[in-house]
């Protein structure tokens, strides 16, 4: 059975972009010269395209509502997201349409399924990796897509809104080899994830960039959910030549993480220096307080909403916005100089 004409296929043989596609389906949503809607018009007659309605509804109304999908409300950093994309969306008279996808691929195709059928201008997501296709064909309806936190290279043509995650990890390194450490472990999330990748990329530059070897068996991609921190910490303290400071990348498994070492009877920091992404209130409050990367969760939601409007109103231009924020290093007690009896070790 032959596939309908997408929205794509119009742009393509029309050659205009894909907004200006949306801007002659939706009018007042742009200028568009004659020719060029004219020219628009007859492709969208020929190939017999007929978009949905939902999709020149939510266009219609200007971004009245976004959908905002993220990967696991259980993660202390994406329930503060959560909580900060709804407030900035409300004082823009915006709704939010929520949904959490629970780190499953599975669970987010259905859920791009769902926010095709619902009346939302834009989307905010943390994609899980995977679902191509499915988050092209947001953009096919005329769906605006920003990622925030994560992105996925094949989609360069969405907007994103990240932490610079290569140089936070790189920060991390690099106050640790400045106390001493030379044997650092690095736990990331999942290798097929934007922030695991690039994070243990900036690791590897900061260790490379001083002259030490990055040991294979330090480094530890893991998944998000479950309790993988602790068998990465487990795995890490049972080599015959164990780190001297670990440093917590995967934001969702800092819990786990400490746990086990917790459990391990190793003292912190005289024996183990720890850094971990993210803070939390908890974190401050732990014996020793934990030196930490500090998202900035604020600026994070106020560029994700403002993409998301922005581009369901027409307000911005066509080319694809990357912005990248900076996150903050703080420095508490639980990273400390290396001891001799660790050193030794």
């Amino acid at each position: 059975m032959k596939k309908p004409p997408t929205i794509r296929d119009v742009s393509r043989e029309a050659g205009v972009s894909v907004a200006v596609v949306s801007r002659v389906l939706n009018e007042g949503t742009g200028p568009v010269a004659p020719a060029t809607r004219a020219k628009v018009v007859e492709v969208i007659d020929r190939l017999d395209y007929r978009p949905r309605a939902a999709a020149r509804e939510l266009q219609q109304k200007t971004g009245s509502a976004i959908g905002l999908m993220l990967a696991d409300l259980t993660n202390p950093f994406f329930a503060r997201l959560a909580d900060r994309v709804v407030w900035e969306a409300r004082t823009r008279g915006v709704h939010v349409v929520l949904l959490t996808t629970q780190e499953d691929p599975h669970l987010e195709a259905e859920s791009i399924d769902t926010l095709i059928e619902r009346s939302v201008g834009s989307v905010i997501a943390t994609p899980a990796g995977g679902n191509v296709e499915k988050w092209r064909r947001l953009a096919e309806l005329g769906i605006n897509v920003v990622f925030v936190d994560r992105e996925i290279s094949e989609l360069s043509e969405f907007d994103v809104v990240t932490i610079r995650n290569d140089v936070s990890a790189e920060t991390a390194t690099n106050h640790l080899i400045g106390l001493g450490h030379v044997r650092i472990g690095f736990i990331s999330g999942p290798s097929d994830t934007s922030t695991g990748r690039v994070r243990v990329a900036g690791f590897r530059r900061a260790m490379e960039t001083a002259g030490l070897p990055v040991d294979e068996e330090l480094v530890h991609h893991i998944p998000f959910r479950g309790d993988a921190g602790s068998d990465a910490v487990g795995a890490l303290l049972g080599l015959d030549e164990p780190p001297t400071a670990i440093i917590v990348g995967n934001t969702a498994q800092v819990r786990s993480a400490l746990r086990r070492i917790k459990q391990s009877d190793i003292a912190v920091p005289r024996e183990l220096s720890l850094v971990v992404f993210d803070d939390n209130p908890w974190t401050e409050l732990v014996t020793p307080p934990l030196t930490v990367i500090r998202q900035p969760i604020d600026m994070l939601a106020v560029h994700s909403v403002d993409l998301a409007v922005g581009r369901a109103k027409g307000a911005i231009s066509d080319q694809p916005r990357i912005i990248q924020v900076d996150a903050e290093f703080v420095r508490r007690s639980s990273s400390a100089p290396i001891s001799q009896n660790a050193a030794a070790t």
